[in-house]
């Protein structure tokens, strides 16, 4: 009997909890604190109060979000653990696929852009499985409820909720029809919608920046992106290297800055690597610790690593993001001479 008070007590409290969830996403975010001062700020920008009040009424707050924001990958995983996440095979049977698929359109991006082939299509397969997960949510909801109750970054989303609304009336796409992950991140490339303001284009000319329907427009647009944050055609992204020496100071490992200190200078702070692989010591890198449980790697991060944290800060994506256009570019290639 115990145990069935216990379950009757907790079946009230999931009955009660799930009928204040439900009052509150049916209020939508007219009514709070936080969302009535953008609204303001938003008036005073020249945006119509019609629309800025229509989408306050019609957004939803999504408890979901809100978790799922608490348990990134990257905190939750070390590099051993991210890359069987993004490295198996299905994935790099799938980018294979893909770049077939859309062969021409790769191959122009990167003869436009500058960016490798493979490198457009590895970041399409980690952001959004080469297409099927590009998300679920509306992102006018995604945005609002980490722009209103999610105070860490409340500015941030916050300002990417009013970039949607530029880009629903730039571009006469109905807000409620963006879709978007939990974080807002949107179409095959997961542009946030400032990205989408600055770097996505129309790549197939029908006139219309759909990074969700077209995936022409996507991969021309994720070209751009990297083009604008200065990839540099042909430059190294990262290469292995020893560690001779401990190195005493931590905070020159894995820092996540713009690469200053020069491939000479981290020589004669202990670090080697193959003279065949790297003859140019003048460039400057970042050194990159990965750890696979007790296994420790140490790498050298280019200009074109940085370039691609650009995309997502952290050092696991980055190099699953190399690993995976370096797994796909040897699958295809195997495949092209076996045909």
């Amino acid at each position: 009997m115990r145990g069935l008070n216990y379950l009757l007590s907790a079946f009230v409290v999931t009955l009660c909890s799930t009928a204040s969830v439900s009052s509150a996403v049916a209020a939508g975010y007219s009514e709070h604190p936080e969302a009535i001062k953008w609204a303001e700020k938003m008036k005073a920008q020249g945006f119509s109060a019609a629309d800025v009040d229509a989408l306050l009424n019609g957004v939803k707050k999504q408890q979901s979000i809100l978790n799922a924001m608490d348990r990134p990958a990257e905190k939750r995983l070390d590099w051993g653990g991210y890359r069987k996440l993004f490295l198996e095979p299905k994935r790099i049977n799938r980018g294979v696929i893909f770049w077939f698929e859309h062969e021409a359109s790769i191959a122009r991006a990167a003869a436009e852009y500058g960016v490798p082939e493979e490198i457009i299509v590895s970041i399409i397969g980690i952001e959004t499985y080469f297409g099927r997960n590009m998300g679920s949510y509306r992102a006018m909801d995604a945005l609002a409820t980490l722009g209103f109750d999610y105070p860490r970054r409340a500015e941030f989303f916050q300002g990417q909720l009013t970039n949607l609304l530029t880009i629903s009336q730039q571009e006469t796409r109905p807000l409620t029809r963006m879709k978007s992950s939990y974080a807002g991140a949107m179409g095959y490339g997961q542009f946030m919608p400032s990205s989408y303001l600055d770097y996505a284009i129309d790549f197939d000319g029908d006139g219309d920046r759909d990074i969700w329907g077209s995936p022409d427009d996507a991969i021309g647009s994720v070209a751009n992106y990297f083009k604008a944050f200065g990839w540099k055609t042909g430059g190294p992204v990262v290469i292995p290297v020893t560690v001779s020496t401990d190195i005493s100071d931590e905070s020159l490992i894995n820092t996540g800055e713009v690469p200053t200190k020069t491939v000479a200078q981290w020589k004669e702070l202990g670090v080697i690597f193959d003279s065949g692989v790297l003859a140019d010591t003048s460039q400057p890198a970042v050194l990159l610790k990965m750890k696979d449980k007790d296994n420790v790697q140490y790498l050298l991060g280019f200009n074109n690593y940085y370039v691609i944290t650009r995309y997502n800060r952290s050092r696991l994506y980055a190099n699953a993001v190399y690993r995976l256009a370096e797994a796909i570019a040897q699958a295809r290639a195997d495949e092209l001479k076996g045909s």
